[in-house]
């Protein structure tokens, strides 16, 4: 049976899981990881597959693994990606997922945290690819500038980001303009370095370069 993204979004336990996984979160002080987060995630992550020419099943289950990958927030943050494929196995099996599309979501979901994950199969690198370059102004949750700390800076910088998947040139690149006068490139790296590399093994995975270029200049 093929589960489409639509009933996992309205699965009533799924939606428990992210409105709690974003509150606690909130609560910690991090950036946004709720509807809107997963939502882009979702769509990006089938977007890359789809214009690599995958199939369109594997398109959608790395939408479904884009939406799913952080509802183990609300266990915890730490090995979140663990909790999550914890947390949603039981929802696959319950709605007539077949064994071997369960297996892919959980290792997808299982290894997008930069800390400890690797691009295992497709799947899994479109979401690391979707996730680790989602950012923007409207992730910043702290209203009050003075007190950003570099992860709101930096976000709060970002005004535009984009994900260009080059299909016949094999080039995945992330474009972003960046506000220099709230934040530098250099802090950028600071913070997301580990991210942008993670994203270059997904892209190798892909048999694709990744590049990055920020306000017009290419930096990786």
């Amino acid at each position: 049976m093929e589960v489409s993204l639509n009933e996992i979004r309205h699965h009533p336990s799924i939606k428990a899981y992210i409105k709690q996984a974003d509150a606690n979160l909130a609560a910690m002080g991090y950036t946004e990881h709720g509807k809107r987060h997963l939502n882009l995630v979702s769509s990006i992550a089938h977007n890359v597959l789809e214009r690599l020419c995958y199939p369109e099943r594997s398109a959608e289950l790395a939408a479904i693994a884009g939406y799913l990958h952080d509802i183990g927030n609300c266990i915890g943050r730490m090995h979140h990606g663990a909790s999550s494929a914890m947390l949603i196995e039981p929802i696959l099996r319950e709605l007539g997922m077949p064994p071997e599309e369960v297996a892919l979501i959980l290792s997808a979901v299982g290894n997008h945290e930069e800390e400890v994950g690797d691009p295992v199969n497709e799947i899994a690198a479109a979401l690391i690819l979707a996730d680790k370059t989602d950012v923007h102004r409207t992730r910043v949750r702290n209203p009050d500038k003075p007190t950003f700390d570099i992860h709101d800076r930096v976000n709060y910088a970002v005004i535009k980001s984009f994900l260009d998947v080059d299909e016949k040139q094999h080039l995945i690149t992330l474009k972003i303009t960046i506000e220099p006068e709230i934040t530098s490139i250099m802090e950028y790296f600071e913070i997301f370095l580990d991210r942008m590399l993670m994203c270059r093994r997904a892209a190798e995975y892909l048999d694709c370069q990744f590049k990055l270029r920020i306000n017009e200049a290419h930096l990786l």
